[in-house]
């Protein structure tokens, strides 16, 4: 499990660096702001702020799909544990051990 959270901190904070930068840049926000609302579209939660710039709303838009990415990625790390141990619970093979 600690090697599924480390591989998602891997994961989600360049991600959330790349948000706060892009927010900086395209919408000229404080570092606070830009965290706040890059934090919220990576957590799939949805802008804090009204955007007032083009390059901004373009940048949240593919923001937002590349953290919908992101999440599902993650939560594919975090669960893949868990499943494999629910599997060897119930003495499941896979193609793996046979050998």
């Amino acid at each position: 499990m600690g090697r599924a959270v480390l591989l998602c901190l891997m994961l989600i904070i360049p991600s959330l660096i790349l948000g706060v930068a892009g927010y900086r840049y395209f919408e000229g926000m404080s570092i606070i702001d830009a965290f706040l609302n890059a934090s919220m579209i990576l957590s799939s939660m949805g802008p804090a702020s009204e955007l007032k710039t083009h390059g901004g709303k373009i940048f949240a838009g593919f923001y937002a799909l590349y953290s919908g990415l992101i999440v599902v990625i993650a939560t594919g790390f975090l669960l893949a544990p868990i499943f494999h141990r629910v599997l060897h619970r119930f003495h499941v093979e896979t193609a793996h051990e046979k050998d």
